[in-house]
């Protein structure tokens, strides 16, 4: 998947240098009244898609944060739920391993090691 991703990464890339190797020519942006910017069109261009990568960069930090701090309650109960049942079946376990001397036909079997049906 990481080819995929460079591959991906590599040809708009490209596509970036290319079209901003066409279109030198100067723009203005006018970003509130009374303030103007004057530069080439692949500059503008290379400074969004900066500005945008930040944003995204930031976005998906934040997405993170909240999925660390937001713990779904149903994942806990369920978590809380199977360690009370690993817990029953041990204690199960125990009790069966001594009740198994008690068993009848466990005394005469006991040398053999062979189970009786």
């Amino acid at each position: 998947m990481r080819q995929v991703n460079f591959v991906v990464i590599f040809v708009i890339c490209l596509a970036l240098v290319l079209f901003g190797i066409e279109n030198t020519d100067t723009a203005t942006i006018h970003i509130v009244r009374g303030i103007d910017i004057e530069a080439p069109l692949c500059i503008e261009l290379m400074v969004s898609l900066g500005v945008g990568a930040v944003l995204a960069w930031v976005f998906s930090v934040w997405v993170q944060l909240q999925g660390y701090f937001n713990v779904n309650p149903q994942v806990q109960q369920r978590e809380l739920r199977i360690q009370q049942l690993e817990e029953d079946v041990e204690r199960y376990r125990v009790e069966l391993e001594d009740l198994q001397p008690m068993l009848p036909g466990a005394a005469k079997d006991a040398g053999t090691g062979e189970a009786v049906a």
